[in-house]
């Protein structure tokens, strides 16, 4: 059995490709980039640099939506790109929408297709968003309708779906899919540089809360920033935010004008643990994602997270503990977590980190995925 692992950008896919690499069962690793991945042979390695030059120079001209256009037209040619050497019966994984062309060629000749499903179901997720512009009157869509429906399509071709989070396959599970077709596979995280604290050396006050993300109503930002101003009537608060602002607030942000912003530069990870740590909470309250990785980050350095159930991270998350869930969309919640986490800290410590590096390391990554293909019956372990 051999496997394509396709993608137009560096993704998560590439983590998928070193476990086929290494159980033997990858025959191309394709990918729109001047180079290639550690952990994947050379030999089976396909690249295409013309796409990767399309879209970094189109960062320099154009606006979030307007390169996310592009990339949509440019999918299709790249799909005719890995389909030139896709051999019918050939298994391919790729992400929403990328290779639909290549896929159909695959299945044509008994290939199964596996879909990352990086974020939850497409129509899920583009039914959530516009109702979340509507409700913000923000009349731009949140991305273009053509890469939702390219989305849609891989979905209707795929066979397995690969998520990363039980948010996820609960989207799925809603759309009638079968959890023998949801294939529960978190992706790794690496946290090397994430230390835990042991114990908390900023000021007790203000309440330092810390969100890593770019501030979008997708990640539900008016929420959060609504938390703050309730917390701010009762305590001293400052909500610390990545000076990366989606084109979706600008309108809103001025209606939280009062709300105390302490605004950071985007950082790398050497510094951005040495930023969380500075924090006595994380909260993000997304709507809709697949795995935020910046709240694993947070809590390996020992600072509790306040999250949705729609931020996939929430799987990692032992309320009363190292962290809350709240219900998304509800900012006296969120604030009502925010104080307890915060108290908790200030009375019992940091909370302990346990097994977290364990759980999102790459090694439990590829157990979990080979686990996965061998059930399926797409590998076999060889004889001992």
């Amino acid at each position: 059995m051999s496997f394509i692992v396709a993608s137009p950008y560096r993704c998560m896919t590439d983590d998928h490709a070193r476990v086929l690499a290494s159980l033997g069962l990858l025959r191309a690793y394709m990918v729109g980039t001047r180079r290639g991945t550690a952990g994947i042979p050379g030999e089976l390695t396909y690249l295409n640099p013309l796409f990767g030059l399309c879209i970094e120079g189109s960062k320099k001209v154009f606006s979030t939506y307007q390169i996310e256009w592009i990339r949509s037209l440019l999918h299709p040619v790249f799909a005719r790109w890995v389909a030139a050497d896709t051999r019918p019966g050939d298994h391919m994984l790729a992400s929403y929408g990328y290779v639909n062309h290549a896929y159909k060629k695959a299945k044509s000749g008994g290939g199964k297709i596996f879909v990352d499903a990086c974020n939850s179901h497409p129509v899920h997720l583009w039914d959530l968003i516009i109702e979340e512009h509507r409700r913000w009157n923000v009349g731009d869509r949140p991305f273009p309708k053509r890469w939702n429906q390219q989305a849609r399509v891989a979905v209707e071709l795929g066979d397995y779906f690969v998520c990363p989070s039980e948010f996820v396959r609960r989207s799925f599970r809603e759309k009638g899919f079968t959890d023998e077709q949801l294939l529960y596979l978190p992706y790794p995280v690496d946290l090397s540089v994430f230390t835990a604290r042991r114990e908390v050396t900023i000021p007790a006050t203000p309440l330092r809360v810390v969100c890593t993300g770019s501030v979008s109503l997708r990640k539900g930002f008016p929420y959060l920033l609504e938390a703050i101003r309730i917390i701010k009537k009762e305590r001293d608060v400052v909500l610390v935010l990545t000076d990366f602002r989606d084109e979706s607030m600008k309108t809103i942000l001025p209606k939280f004008s009062d709300v105390p912003i302490e605004w950071v530069p985007p950082m790398g990870h050497a510094g951005l643990s040495e930023h969380l740590k500075k924090a006595h909470v994380f909260a993000i309250l997304s709507l809709e994602e697949g795995m935020v990785r910046t709240a694993i980050e947070a809590m390996a350095c020992g600072v509790p997270v306040v999250l949705t159930p729609n931020t996939g991270t929430n799987d990692l998350v032992e309320e009363g503990v190292n962290g809350e869930v709240v219900p998304i969309r509800d900012a006296a919640a969120a604030a009502k977590a925010i104080i307890s986490c915060y108290e908790r800290q200030l009375r019992d410590g940091p909370p302990a980190v346990n097994d977290l590096h364990d759980s999102v390391s790459f090694a439990t990554f590829a157990s979990r995925f080979t686990a996965h293909l061998q059930r399926l019956g797409f590998y076999t372990p060889p004889a001992v």
